[in-house]
C-alpha cells in the first residue's frame, strides 16, 4: 500500500494507490550498499565546482561530467559512505542518486463488478459524427464547467500553433487520431531508455519493444502522457473529444518510463530542453520520488537520506528556475494524498524504492513535496462535476494556487460513477497490454470507450487525479500565450509572471464549503474530514479560484 492515494480495483477493493505523481528507484533505494559503485548527481553550491571535484575525489569518487547550467556533476561513487563522506563538504548542497522520480498522478476510474458500487455506462463502441460539438463532447463535464465549448472559448481563442506545450510524462501517442494534427515530432524528445528489469531481476519496463529500448518520441506504454496531453489541446476535428487549447502544438517531453516511474536527471534534462527549445508551458504531473516529502534536515533521517533530500529539492529548483528564466510557465498537479500539505505530520510510505525500505518517520511542514512546493510552479487541486474539491486531492492554504476538473467518482454520491472522471484519449497499445480491450478491440469495461469513423478507431478513457486537473490549467495557460505572447524564434512567448497573473485573474473564485470541516463519505472507505482554510479569493482547497477557458478567451491584460 503506497501513498494513501484511493482507487477501486476490479474487485472492488478500496486499495492505497501509491505514488501517484511519480516514484522510486532503480538502484536499490535509500539504503545504498556501501562497496557498490552507483552514480549520483552532486550539485554543488555557487562557485564551488573544483571544490566539490576534490569532494568527490576524497570520497573516493570519480567525476564524470559536468552540467554547468545547473551546476551539478555526475559522479560515480560506494553508495551510503560516498554521500555521508560528501556531507561534510560546504562545497555539496545536495546529492541525489539516478532515481526514479514518481509514477504517473492518474487513479484509473476502473469498473467494479456489476452492480458491486452503482456503476453507470455501458462499454462498447459509437460511430463519429460529424461536425460540432466533437462527438463525445457531452460526455466532457470538464470541458464545459470551464467555458471551453464549441460556443465558448473554441470560438474565440482556440490557441495557435506557434504555442508550444511541453509535456512531462510518460510520452504521448502522437500517432492517435484526436492528437495526431496538433504533435510536433520534430521537437519532441525521449530523455529515458527503457530497462526490462530492475538490478534484482524483477520486472520493470517490461520486454523493449523497440531497437535499444529507446521508444519513438510519439509512443506512449503507459498511458498517462496522452491522456495529459489530450486534456491539453486534442483538436476540434469532428471526432473523440476536444482538449482546452485544440489549436496548440503538443511537444512530448518524455522523462517517464513504460513503468510509469520517473528518474530525476531525464526530467531535469526535460526542463532544461524545454527552456531551451522555446517551450511556452510545461505540464508535471509528477511528484520526486523516493521521499513523497523531502526534509533537508529531518532527524529521523540519516546524513546520507538527509543529503539526497536537499539533492531532489535542490536539483529540481534549479531546473525549475532555469526554465522560468527563460520563459516557460511551469505548472503542476498537487498530489493525489488526501493531505493537508501545510500540515504533513507523518510520512509512511518512504523511502518507497525497494519497498523493504519503507517505514514511517515523523515530518513537519519544512518537508516538501517536489515539484508542487516548489518555487516559480503553479499548483492545481482537482474538483469533481459539482466543483467540490475531490476527494484525493492534497490541499493547503500555501500550496494551492489553481483548481480545475480533475474528476471525482463519488461527487454527489457515495456510489461509484466511472462518468464522473476526465475522458480523453488513450493509447490503444496500452490499453492492449493492460488486457483492457479485447483481441478483437472492444472495451472491457465502462471506463474505456472506442470510437470509430471511416475505419479507424481511435479509445478514449475515463480516469481521475490531479494529473487531470493540471493539463485544464495548462491549456488554459496556452490560451493566454496565444492571445497575448509576442513573436520570438520559436514563435510565441510571454513572462511566465504574466501567465501566472492572467490565469489568477480569470478563475472562478470559490468559498470553502460551510462548515469549513468538509466531511467525505465514500462507500467502503470510513469518513474523511478535510479543513479548507481562507477567503473566497484564495483558500486551501481551489487557490485563487477553478480554471475558466471562456474568461483567459475574452480577459484584456
Amino acid at each position: 500500500m503506497r501513498r494513501g492515494i484511493r482507487r477501486l480495483t476490479g474487485a472492488g477493493t478500496v486499495l492505497a494507490l501509491a505514488a501517484t505523481l511519480t516514484a522510486g528507484a532503480l538502484d536499490g533505494g535509500a539504503g545504498p550498499v556501501a562497496s557498490q559503485a552507483r552514480e549520483y548527481l552532486v550539485f554543488y553550491a555557487d562557485g564551488a565546482h573544483d571544490r566539490a571535484i576534490d569532494a568527490i575525489d576524497a570520497s573516493g569518487g570519480t567525476a564524470l561530467s559536468t552540467e554547468t547550467r545547473l551546476g551539478y556533476v555526475v559522479a560515480s561513487g560506494p553508495g551510503s559512505r560516498f554521500v555521508e563522506n560528501l556531507a561534510g563538504s560546504d562545497a555539496v548542497v545536495g546529492v541525489s542518486s539516478d532515481r526514479r522520480i514518481g509514477s504517473a498522478t492518474a487513479i484509473p476510474a476502473t469498473l467494479p463488478p456489476s452492480g458491486a458500487l452503482g456503476q453507470s455506462g455501458t462499454p462498447g463502441t459509437r460511430k463519429a459524427g460529424t461536425g460540432a460539438p466533437e462527438p463525445l463532447a457531452e460526455r466532457q463535464w470538464d470541458m464545459k464547467m470551464i467555458g471551453a465549448t464549441a460556443d465558448g472559448s473554441y470560438a474565440t481563442a482556440p490557441g495557435s500553433k506557434k504555442v508550444l506545450v511541453g509535456v512531462i510524462d510518460t510520452g504521448i501517442d502522437g500517432r492517435h487520431p484526436d492528437i495526431a494534427p496538433n504533435f510536433n515530432y520534430a521537437l519532441s524528445r525521449n530523455f529515458v531508455t527503457d530497462r526490462p528489469k530492475d538490478p534484482n531481476g524483477k520486472t520493470l519496463d517490461g520486454p523493449c519493444e523497440f531497437k535499444n529500448c529507446k521508444d519513438p518520441v510519439d509512443w506512449d506504454d503507459d498511458g498517462h502522457g496522452t491522456h495529459v496531453a489530450s486534456t491539453i489541446a486534442s483538436p476540434v476535428n469532428g471526432r473523440g473529444v476536444a482538449g482546452v487549447a485544440p489549436g496548440v502544438s503538443l511537444v512530448n517531453l518524455r522523462a517517464g518510463r513504460d513503468s510509469g516511474l520517473f528518474f530525476l536527471k531525464p526530467s531535469i534534462e526535460a526542463l532544461t530542453y524545454a527552456a531551451d527549445a522555446g517551450i511556452d508551458v510545461v505540464n508535471m504531473s509528477f511528484y520526486v520520488d523516493p521521499w513523497l516529502f523531502n526534509c533537508k534536515a529531518n532527524p529521523a533521517d540519516s546524513k546520507a537520506e538527509q543529503l539526497e533530500q536537499r539533492g531532489v529539492i535542490t536539483g529540481m529548483q534549479r531546473a525549475l528556475d532555469y526554465a522560468r528564466k527563460r520563459g516557460v510557465t511551469l505548472i503542476s498537479a498537487i498530489g493525489n494524498g488526501s493531505t493537508d500539505l501545510g500540515r504533513p505530520k507523518t510520512d509512511e510510505t518512504s523511502p518507497d524504492y525497494p519497498k523493504e525500505a519503507e517505514r514511517t518517520r515523523k515530518i513537519d511542514n519544512s518537508c516538501l513535496n517536489v515539484p508542487a512546493e516548489s518555487k516559480g510552479v503553479i499548483s492545481v487541486s482537482s474538483v469533481g462535476p459539482s466543483q467540490r474539491k475531490a476527494y484525493y486531492s492534497d490541499y493547503g492554504i500555501e500550496q494551492t494556487d489553481l483548481s480545475a476538473p480533475g474528476g471525482d467518482e463519488f461527487d454527489g454520491s457515495a456510489r461509484y460513477d466511472t462518468t464522473k472522471g476526465i475522458l480523453a484519449a488513450a493509447p490503444e497499445n496500452a490499453l492492449r497490454a493492460k488486457g483492457q480491450i479485447s483481441a478483437d478491440g472492444t472495451p472491457k469495461d465502462r471506463s474505456i470507450i472506442r470510437e470509430c469513423r471511416d475505419n479507424v478507431c481511435a479509445y478514449y478513457q475515463y480516469l481521475v487525479g490531479t494529473s487531470m486537473a493540471a493539463p485544464h490549467a495548462t491549456g488554459v495557460a496556452a490560451i493566454l500565450i496565444s492571445r497575448f505572447g509576442k513573436p520570438d524564434k520559436s514563435g510565441l512567448t510571454m513572462p511566465p509572471a504574466d501567465v501566472q497573473r492572467l490565469l489568477y485573474a480569470t478563475a472562478t473564485s470559490k468559498a470553502c464549503p460551510s462548515p469549513r470541516k468538509y466531511v467525505y463519505k465514500i462507500d467502503l472507505l470510513a469518513d474523511e474530514v478535510h479543513k479548507c482554510e481562507g477567503s473566497k479569493t484564495r483558500n486551501g482547497f481551489y487557490g485563487h479560484g477553478i480554471v475558466d477557458a471562456a474568461k483567459a478567451a475574452s480577459v484584456t491584460p
